[in-house]
């Protein structure tokens, strides 16, 4: 959307930008908010702390001391993973620092009017061949089992895989099954749906993805050709080489990009845009057998499930301490000091350490950590980008009154959005038991807007007051669910300021040469027996960097793989 188009959106919010934006059927008069707030995460707290930072500078007076031997600095998915890692390794004596009152980064979880909800990522997929940590974790969780020979997947009933229908586009003016555009296109779009299918599968065979995607990187060797030509351009420069420039399919992996990464194909690298169908299950067009993916991991909370189910133990042991801001990390001859600041005491505490983890964004690790830091730590923070993201919970009476076409369904995505950045939204009900009496029940509406391509989103996000978001995305959605104004009872909007690395052209090249310095040929025990390679997380000896931000984009396989092995190797 232009610039013009989104002021003039983000001003009236009403009947005459839809209708500019093109989406069909009547556009509603705009309504009034029903009750709101931000909620979720501290944003004014990490603005806090980096003004803080800004003004101190060095080592701040400690009011306590206290000793670890190994900390953990940040309790996303990335921290609670190296911490699951150290209970595997045998190392008891952790401590887990959380900005935040609660645990689990982007992918925690929440409650509005007292019914479960996201706050950020709010599923996973069935993870493949080269995620055997996640597997790993699936099989602790009971979500993974061997039953007659085979996996079976989401617990002994399945409850945890999405439940059919699975998903649904809003276009032209009705509901389709299926995110891709299938409804009345023309036969050249459908030709060219296929033309990008074999593309992906040609270039799947060229030189494989994988997912977690650093496992195929190589210390000799850090980006195979075709991977590193990928990288080396946009994703809609590719598509305009491969000749496919079809309004639909752009639209699509637009979407897909928007959804995965928080910027679209037009920011991305072409590796990040193939890479999103080629890592997973690649990209079935319509007659074309798709691969069987196994399906996707979900809960009303969304991810917020499996970082509750990684926190819990941490917090039963007094290992997990929250409101916790990190000031310094220094790496000294005989061991690490990590600074963080008490928000409810506003003391200082110093631990002492043998180690630490640093499960931070880039960006806060290259600030944090004043001695010891390697110098790419500096060039990464440079480097990469992040996108903001908004996340908004709408709380509902009683289930909507749809406009024709397919069924109410899990992922639910508007053609053509008018929230810029809009990528639809996911229903928190939509695992309850079919013929339940709670499919009538009231539910919450969780809806997604990923900010990386609208400029100044950052600084709006930190000033804007909440309405400011509301109207837009009751508005637009709307289009499709004429009385969701008048079924709604309560918004909770979450911010993100830095909520995911954006993988733009060049990313992993960068990261790939840093990425796997000392290899390894240590084996360490999973929870299941099995045994894995341990793969040197980047860092120093003291100093282990764990965080997606180190693979270029934030999905859950990435982030724990990344968290998993900064911890195997802490407890070596």
């Amino acid at each position: 959307m232009g610039e013009t188009s989104r002021r003039a959106w983000l001003t009236h919010a009403g009947a005459g930008v839809l209708a500019a934006a093109g989406l069909p059927g009547c556009a509603p008069a705009p309504a009034a908010l029903p009750p709101g707030a931000f909620a979720g995460i501290d944003m004014e707290r990490g603005h806090a702390l980096r003004e803080r930072l800004e003004r101190a500078g060095g080592a701040a007076q400690p009011d306590v001391l206290r000793r670890a031997q190994v900390v953990v600095a940040g309790a996303g998915v990335a921290g609670l993973a190296a911490a699951r890692a150290l209970r595997l390794g045998r190392v008891q004596d952790v401590a887990v620092l959380e900005l935040e009152d609660a645990a689990g980064g982007n992918s925690r979880a929440g409650r509005v009017q007292g019914l479960a909800c996201p706050l950020g990522a709010h599923y996973l997929p069935v993870p493949g061949e080269a995620a055997t940590e996640v597997q790993d974790l699936l099989e602790e969780l009971g979500l993974r089992q061997r039953i007659a020979g085979r996996w079976r997947y989401g617990g002994e009933d399945g409850r945890h895989l999405v439940h059919s229908p699975q998903e649904r586009l809003f276009l032209h003016g009705h509901w389709q099954e299926g995110l891709l555009p299938m409804a009345d296109v023309p036969p050249a779009t459908l030709a060219q749906y296929r033309r990008f299918g074999q593309r992906v599968a040609e270039l799947s065979r060229a030189a494989p993805f994988a997912m977690p995607a650093f496992k195929n990187w190589n210390p000799k060797q850090p980006l195979a050709p075709v991977h590193q030509a990928l990288d080396a351009m946009v994703f809609d420069e590719w598509l305009a080489r491969e000749g496919l420039d079809d309004a639909y399919l752009r639209w699509y992996l637009d979407y897909c990009c928007r959804d995965d990464y928080g910027a679209g194909s037009a920011r991305v690298s072409a590796w990040a845009g193939i890479h999103y169908f080629a890592s997973r299950h690649g990209f079935a067009a319509p007659g074309d057998e798709a691969a069987d993916d196994g399906g996707i991991l979900t809960w009303p909370e969304g991810n917020g499930w499996l970082t509750q189910q990684l926190a819990q133990p941490l917090a039963a042991a007094g290992q997990l301490f929250t409101g916790r801001g990190v000031l310094r990390i220094a790496e000294g001859r005989h061991g690490v000091e990590v600074d963080a600041l008490d928000w409810a005491s506003g003391r200082v505490e110093r631990w002492q350490a043998e180690r630490c983890i640093v499960a931070l964004p880039a960006f806060m690790a290259a600030r944090v950590v004043q001695a010891g830091a390697p110098a790419f730590l500096a060039q990464a923070a440079q480097r990469l980008q992040w996108a903001p993201w908004l996340v908004a919970n709408i709380h509902i009476d009683r289930p909507l009154t749809d406009v024709p076409g397919a069924a109410p369904a899990w992922d639910n995505v508007l053609y053509g959005d008018a929230v810029p950045g809009g990528v639809g939204y996911v229903d928190a009900g939509h695992q309850r038991l079919a013929g339940s009496a709670l499919l009538a029940s009231p539910t919450v509406l969780t809806y997604y807007q990923a900010l990386g391509d609208v400029p100044g989103a950052r600084a709006q996000l930190a000033r804007a007051p909440w309405t400011h978001w509301a109207a837009p995305i009751l508005s637009s959605l709307a289009s499709a669910h004429p009385d969701l104004p008048a079924r709604a009872t309560r918004m909770e909007l979450t911010r993100y300021g830095h909520a995911m690395s954006v993988p733009v052209p060049g990313t992993q090249q960068f990261l790939s040469q840093i990425g796997l310095q000392r290899p390894s040929l240590k084996r360490q025990q999973l929870s299941n027996g099995e045994r894995t390679a341990v793969l040197p997380p980047p860092g120093t000896q003291r100093l282990l960097l764990a965080h997606a931000d180190w693979s270029g984009y934030s999905v859950f396989e990435e982030a724990f793989t990344r968290g998993h092995h900064a911890g195997l190797a802490a407890a070596a």
